[in-house]
């Protein structure tokens, strides 16, 4: 009875599952706006008569803006509630999405297109929410639904925006097609203002004592967040530099923002230590109010292999398909398309295997399943049938999903009044991840990027293995100054 139960409830529109379906339907507009204008390049290109550098740039100024604003992102879910921060995050992504479809210079498409990867944050205001309303038992697999069905949303804009651009046709078919998905945000913003509320009625939402930064709980997870920071900065460095190598900066600008992102880290820094200046100058706190900041570099970088090798190879599969087995485009791009849907069965998947199985060996088990799985695409050749080659890739794909999905079950059990900033860095994490496998993928073979990935996946399996399994009740200090324990099992 308790299986059918809890299907039922995540099928029905009311209570809890209303709020799963609104957020992973908010998630799913943000990317379907993000990723609206990759489909609708070569139409782009055409009618705005732009070079092939240029095209580049736009892809890349795409996910610049990504890593930092979920972190900042994860700092105004905590600080402000789920409800406002995503219906103002949509309601900006409205505004961006029509200024990228009215741009009559690069310059303009550049600046909306870097902008626009604020939008790519959305998704952990979902992970706050949806960790207020379902229960530890149900969590993995509602935060795995989330996922999954939000990813959908670039693959959605893949299939039919090609499509809605030519029934409006002409120079101008992409700047149509590009606004409906504007006007989907900015309708949906409103419903979404007036459909949810942040916890279920009697709740408590626990905020940071302090904004501005993560706060720590003992100096040693101090340092080591500071350690976990350089690489935020370090991904928007290569960043810079690829745009520097596409010619759209020159040395001059490309040092200015090299010392700005060294400056920007070191603000970070100072905001942290103000945070946490007390905790520092302090006794330690007491143990039960304590959390590990160990878990969370542990799922950053499980995240990063699993989340930044899903959009590193979905961006790369469909030419390697083409180039392998010498088949039209448009099925490679079919058998690439693949890649990323299958996250509507294996994120969740990985989220009730989370629930079902524990936290840490879940990750485990499905960590070392996509190394096996990416170690298996490295041995691709066109010799294989090309039957086989996509069931390795399904195999692997599958794997990765559930790991990511595994992921994001763990999160919101480590502090609850911090998920959004956790889920931030955590996020951010991902695409440094994608940054740094693209960049490997710039100067190697298929072969050899796949078996980098399948390293790096294996070296995040070790890692895993240090995973805390979530025990006991976390607690959380009232508003009244009590202490209120949580239950995580």
């Amino acid at each position: 009875m308790g299986q059918s139960t809890m299907r039922s409830n995540f099928l029905s529109f009311t209570g809890r599952a209303k709020i799963l379906h609104m957020s992973w339907f908010a998630f799913f507009v943000t990317f379907l706006v993000w990723f609206s204008h990759a489909p609708l390049l070569v139409m782009i290109q055409e009618s705005m008569g732009l070079t092939d550098q240029q095209i580049k740039v736009l892809l890349i100024l795409n996910v610049a803006l990504t890593i930092p604003a979920r972190i900042v992102t994860g700092m105004l879910v905590d600080s402000y509630g789920p409800r406002k921060t995503y219906s103002v995050l949509l309601l900006a992504t409205a505004g961006l999405c029509f200024f990228f479809a009215v741009s009559t210079s690069f310059e303009m498409l550049a600046l909306a297109r870097f902008l626009m990867g604020f939008v790519g944050a959305g998704f952990v205001i979902g992970i706050r929410i949806i960790s207020e309303w379902y229960p530890a038992k149900q969590l993995g697999l509602a935060e795995g639904i989330y996922k999954g069905m939000g990813n959908v949303g670039s693959a959605v804009a893949a299939v039919t925006l090609p499509a809605l651009a030519l029934i409006f046709g002409g120079d101008d078919g992409w700047r149509y097609a590009t606004a409906v998905t504007g006007v989907i945000a900015l309708v949906f913003a409103g419903i979404y203002y007036m459909s949810v509320t942040d916890t279920p009625v009697g709740s408590t939402y626990f905020k940071p004592n302090k904004s501005g930064g993560l706060e720590l709980t003992s100096k040693r997870d101090f340092f080591f967040c500071l350690l976990m920071n350089i690489p935020i900065f370090g991904a928007l460095a290569v960043l810079t530099w690829k745009v520097a190598g596409l010619g759209l900066l020159n040395e001059l600008a490309a040092t200015i923002v090299y010392a700005l992102l060294i400056g920007f880290y070191f603000l970070q820094a100072s905001q942290l230590f103000k945070v946490n200046k007390e905790m520092l100058q302090a006794a330690p706190m007491d143990e039960i109010l304590q959390y590990k900041f160990s878990q969370v570099a542990i799922l950053s970088v499980a995240y990063a292999v699993t989340f930044g090798a899903e959009l590193a190879v979905v961006s790369m599969l469909p030419l390697f398909f083409k180039n392998t087995f010498l088949v039209p485009i448009a099925l490679a791009g079919i058998f690439g398309a693949c890649f990323a849907v299958i996250d509507v069965i294996s994120c969740p998947s990985g989220g009730f295997i989370s629930d079902k199985f524990g936290r840490k060996n879940s990750l485990v088990i499905l960590l070392g399943g996509a190394a096996v799985g990416f170690f298996l695409m490295s041995l691709i050749t066109p010799e294989w049938p090309i039957a086989l080659a996509v069931v390795a890739m399904m195999f692997c794909s599958f794997f990765l999903g559930s790991a990511a999905g595994c992921v994001f079950a763990v999160v919101p059990l480590i502090k609850r009044r911090l998920t959004g900033q956790i889920a931030g860095m955590v996020g951010a994490y991902g695409n440094i991840g994608a940054v740094l496998f693209l960049t490997v993928f710039s100067f190697v073979s298929p072969s050899v990027f796949f078996l980098t990935i399948a390293g790096g996946i294996a070296l995040a399996t070790v890692c895993a293995m240090f995973l805390n399994e979530p025990k006991g009740p976390m607690a959380e200090i009232m508003p009244d100054g009590t202490v209120q324990l949580i239950d995580v099992h």
